[in-house]
């Protein structure tokens, strides 16, 4: 199961999860400008990533400047980061040859022996939701593990579930977000107001851990659970020990070490995310004007083990 092997990774690696929401914005100029050179130099590219005829492809070049600083911060960091998480939006945005990029950066991770979470929060029904399932647990974008929106309902959550249990697989499930409007549904009253509409879907999703139970004590499927809300934190780590916890809202969003070990049990059960507050500390260094991917990638290094140190002192 693959939730075992993430707790294992915890262990040995530390709590973080590199987020690669990379765009062509957080490639250092250098690089970029590189990539465009090569272009305009009629130095073709191979024809999967060229989708848009002969010349200049603006949307290939950035796929490709993209995917080389993705590997090279994938180089530096897999050896002190619990997994990585890929939104594809960040790819979409560039077309086809994002998707390649999207794709090709699944396979590196994989080739690295690391864990990758597909961001794709994908929430539909039925077959629909079979073929989601399909296409990301296996194929040109497989991952180890994908996010999921229940609001259409456990039914939405089942064919992904059957689709794991075939090929090793897990999902992380939206329980109580980062954001500022996760207020607008997830904290509405149910029933007898004593509880929460996000204490609802945890535990509906309590009940499917305890029937999917690794050797880790963790389900196959967690939930995300940001660590920007500090009051409730304790109460929802009690209330769902069985429950593996993806944790957003690390720097950037304004959550801590001490937000997000509130979450954790024991020294372990969750992966913090941290996305641009790592990919981007490039920018904030000194020389960042004559950086390439190397400098970004030494950077970003230094960014996780002092997050992953952060958490591990206040456990």
């Amino acid at each position: 199961m693959n939730m075992d092997k993430l707790y294992e990774s915890v262990k040995q690696n530390g709590h973080v999860c590199v987020g690669l929401d990379t765009c062509i914005d957080y490639v250092p100029s250098l690089e970029k400008e590189n990539y465009k050179k090569k272009a305009e130099d009629a130095l073709s590219w191979s024809k999967d990533w060229v989708m848009y005829g002969e010349g200049f492809d603006e949307c290939a070049c950035n796929a490709h400047a993209v995917f080389a600083f993705n590997k090279a911060l994938i180089d530096t960091t897999c050896d002190v980061c619990a997994c990585y998480k890929v939104q594809i939006a960040y790819y979409e945005q560039m077309g086809l040859s994002g998707l390649k990029a999207y794709s090709e950066t699944l396979k590196y991770i994989r080739s690295k022996g690391c864990l990758s979470i597909a961001d794709i929060k994908r929430g539909d029904i039925a077959d629909t939701a079979v073929r989601y399932a399909k296409g990301h647990f296996s194929g040109d974008f497989e991952a180890d593990f994908v996010t999921l929106s229940p609001y259409m309902g456990m039914d939405s959550i089942e064919p992904w579930l059957n689709e794991a249990r075939d090929r090793g697989k897990g999902a992380f499930v939206l329980m109580r977000t980062s954001n500022k409007g996760m207020r607008d549904f997830q904290y509405l009253n149910v029933n007898d107001q004593s509880k929460k509409v996000y204490n609802v879907l945890g535990d509906k999703m309590a009940y499917l851990a305890a029937q999917n139970c690794g050797n880790s004590g963790y389900g196959m499927f967690g939930v995300v659970v940001g660590c920007t809300e500090r009051d409730e934190a304790a109460a929802i780590r009690k209330n769902y020990p069985n429950l593996f916890f993806l944790i957003p809202g690390y720097g950037a969003q304004g959550g801590g070490a001490q937000d997000a070990a509130l979450l954790l049990r024991e020294g372990n059960g969750g992966v913090v995310n941290a996305s641009r507050s790592i990919i981007t500390a490039w920018q904030k260094a000194q020389g960042a004007e004559k950086a390439d991917n190397v400098f970004a990638a030494d950077e970003a290094r230094r960014a996780v083990i002092k997050m992953r140190d952060e958490i591990r002192e206040v456990l």
